[in-house]
């Protein structure tokens, strides 16, 4: 791909940004809250730091293989080879794509309730056009999609800065902090509480991982892209500490609930201006629609990484190389969110997505280790090693034990169904047993 066609930094944080601050914010700020009260300025700056460790595997691995477009999978694949990358690929995928349908859903259900629009299904049909649109766009071309998500991230992140400065515009003129404001219950204060709410906390950053599925259209490659990572988490930490803080400067940590919209909450709790709680429910709505369109983006281009890899049948690598759109991926990503949509349970589909972003962060982090063992560098090495992909290992393994049992049983399902299909393609190719020794 030719310098002058490629995205710079900015634009690939921007893609990032968009994949991380989402609905997340908008909707999960409040379940932390009511989960672990004031505390969940800890847990967010704790999951942060998880976050901030990923980014850092990502930009090592990114950098070690600028020319491939499946992150986590592609990683795994080199350093461990075709089972374990099919495995981690198409997992980490159908979490991708069922992400594309829940945060679609999201979309739909704010923009009914925005324009007071109550028609039967009015949620979904809304959610099939954003897909439809998404889908439009990205086929479109990629710089064009990504400058398209710059622009959405620049309206969401503006929205939320609107909320903190009026938060701090109503502590000023209110007579100060309220001290009372960012009590912690008894129940709250326990460290289960905090684990609870880190858990709920971490899917609001997973998003960062898009960046590197675009390293080799960054200009700069794979440091430039590990900088794009680094700086996205780093500034999504930021704003997502100051967007619970200003939840707590206007509304006491024991008001919330598992809402849908902790910000309108606080906000109508603090008697804003109307046209502050239109300002926040249009950022909500933008960031829907470019955490679907990041997801869109990302969730394509590693499915035609696999079918690239001879993974997937030929059909997988239909490819547009003058607008560097992986066509068929797109369109496979879309059908599959939107058939989503109709499967009637919204817990499945998060099961589906949250169990397969820890599994290949999982295995992101051992595939740096790997490849530090074998003393294979890019040209980005992560600080601190091994001590830092140890933390993030032993963290990932908590989180994914704190899951809810229904998730964790759904997510073996697919490893298995996943072994076996493996073993059904491999052995329609080469009927030879493969026979290797374990130990000398």
């Amino acid at each position: 791909m030719a310098d002058n066609k490629k995205i710079g930094t900015l634009v690939a944080m921007a893609v990032g940004l968009g994949a991380i601050i989402g609905a997340g914010i908008f909707v999960l700020s409040g379940t932390a809250v009511a989960l672990a009260g004031a505390n969940a300025l800890i847990a967010f700056i704790l999951v942060g730091i998880v976050a901030l460790i990923m980014a850092f595997e990502f930009g090592e691995l990114g950098s070690i293989f600028p020319h491939v477009k499946g992150a986590a999978y592609s990683y795994v694949y080199n350093a461990f080879g075709s089972e374990l990358g099919f495995i981690t690929g198409l997992i980490k995928y159908f979490s991708y794509a069922t992400a594309i349908s829940v945060i679609s859903l999201g979309f739909g259900s704010y923009f009914t309730s925005l324009f007071g629009i109550t028609i039967a299904g009015g949620s979904i049909l809304f959610a099939i056009l954003l897909i439809i649109v998404l889908s439009v766009l990205n086929l479109l071309g990629l710089k064009k999609a990504a400058k398209t998500d710059s622009f959405l991230v620049i309206i969401k992140m503006a929205a939320l800065l609107v909320f903190i400065g009026f938060a701090v515009f109503f502590v000023v003129h209110s007579g100060g902090i309220k001290v009372s404001n960012f009590s912690v219950s008894p129940s709250q204060g326990a460290l289960a509480a905090l684990f609870a709410a880190s858990i709920v906390i971490f899917f609001a950053y997973s998003g960062f991982q898009t960046i590197v599925t675009l390293t080799p259209e960054i200009k700069g490659g794979g440091r430039a892209a590990a900088k794009a990572t680094i700086y996205a988490v780093v500034i999504s930490i930021a704003l997502y500490v100051a967007v619970v803080a200003a939840l707590l400067l206007l509304v006491p940590a024991s008001h919330f609930t598992v809402s849908g919209d902790p910000l309108a909450l606080a906000l109508q709790q603090s008697s804003s201006p109307q046209w502050l709680l239109i300002v926040v429910d249009v950022g909500a709505l933008v960031a829907t629609a470019s955490a679907a369109l990041a997801m869109l983006i990302a969730s394509s281009r590693m499915l035609y990484q696999v079918g690239v890899d001879r993974l997937l049948p030929k059909f997988f690598r239909g490819y547009n190389g003058k607008r560097d759109v992986p066509t068929q991926a797109v369109a496979i990503s879309a059908i599959i969110a939107m058939v989503m949509l109709f499967s009637g349970n919204i817990f499945i589909m998060t099961a589906i997505s949250n169990f397969g972003m820890l599994f290949a962060y999982l295995m992101t982090s051992f595939a740096v280790i790997h490849f530090r063992r074998r003393k294979v560098f890019g040209d980005f090495k992560m600080p601190l090693y091994p001590y830092l992909p140890v933390v993030g290992i032993i963290a990932i393994l908590l989180f994914m034990i704190g899951m809810p049992q229904e998730s964790l049983v759904i997510g073996v399902i697919m490893i298995f169904s996943l072994i076996i299909l493996y073993y059904f393609f491999s052995e329609e190719k080469d009927k030879r047993v493969v026979k290797i020794k374990l130990f000398r």
